[in-house]
């Protein structure tokens, strides 16, 4: 797996850009066709977030969700080679004063996105404008291929900390010296996520980004990326953090909300959106131990 990774990453930034994205849009086709279970997942997974489409559009949904998944991974390829005036040059920012603010004042903020466009390209942009970015990384085996990954975020700037049990006092001291903290948030099946509603149907999405908001009083936002034709578009969002009622009922709330604004982006950008596991806890689902 590391070799045919590392194999695919030489190859594919030697090739001239034109020639690269059309191989990421045959492999990804030839991946649809084939109908394989990280597809039939994705295609059960749009069928809840666009319950309206007929079976046509749900095909050609998935076909393009497949093409935005396989771009996610050719920018991965390439995205080191690029100067970091490019990286911000294709990079559009709505309410990009949410973040930017709380930053710059030394408050910190903390950011909360779901698996959608190209969240590296995002990040890259924040660490070309000189912001502190800390994030966290799962370990994953081969031993390898985590470290090539982890060398990839760092060489773009970023902090990358282990996702352990010592982490979130970690991001707290990363937030209480004005950092910035970005974490995906869209799913967590385990016994420690938090039950939501998503798209009319019961989810679990990870306690972490709200835990942090209450004990650092750092604002929270959500992050919709999307894919424009020549790079990315971020939408920034703010989370209310109530002020009353427990602590174990403020965490409820405040993934709830965040779940919402998840939709609403989902819902303008699906193709970009890259769920390929499952996300919903109804039917057949079984707990993990």
């Amino acid at each position: 797996m590391y070799l045919l990774y590392l194999f695919a990453w030489k190859l594919i930034a030697l090739l001239p850009e034109k020639s690269a994205y059309k191989l990421a849009e045959y492999v990804s086709d030839r991946i649809y066709k084939k109908n394989g279970k990280g597809i039939k997942q994705l295609r059960s997974n749009y069928a809840r977030v666009m319950p309206e489409y007929s079976a046509e559009k749900l095909e050609e949904l998935t076909k393009l969700g497949m093409r935005s998944y396989l771009r996610y991974w050719f920018d991965t390829f390439r995205l080191s080679k690029w100067s970091k005036n490019r990286i911000i040059q294709t990079t559009q920012v709505i309410r990009e004063n949410l973040l930017r603010d709380p930053v710059q004042s030394k408050r910190g903020c903390i950011v909360a996105l779901p698996h959608a466009g190209n969240w590296d390209h995002a990040g890259a942009y924040f660490c070309a404008k000189g912001i502190h970015l800390v994030t966290v990384a799962e370990h994953l085996k081969p031993e390898k291929l985590f470290l090539k990954f982890l060398s990839y975020r760092q060489a773009m700037g970023m902090e990358v900390l282990p996702l352990d049990g010592r982490v979130l006092g970690t991001l707290e001291q990363r937030l209480r010296q004005g950092a910035l903290v970005a974490l995906i948030a869209d799913r967590d099946l385990s016994r420690s996520g938090i039950d939501v509603s998503f798209f009319g149907g019961p989810s679990r999405m990870p306690p972490g980004p709200a835990l942090l908001a209450l004990k650092t009083k750092a604002p929270l936002i959500t992050a919709f990326v999307s894919y424009t034709e020549a790079g990315i578009h971020i939408d920034f969002n703010e989370v209310s953090i109530p002020t009353s009622g427990s602590d174990e009922a403020k965490v409820l709330q405040i993934v709830q909300s965040m779940a919402q604004l998840f939709e609403n982006g989902i819902s303008a950008h699906p193709q970009d959106w890259h769920m390929l596991q499952r996300i919903w806890t109804d039917g057949d689902f079984v707990e993990r131990t």
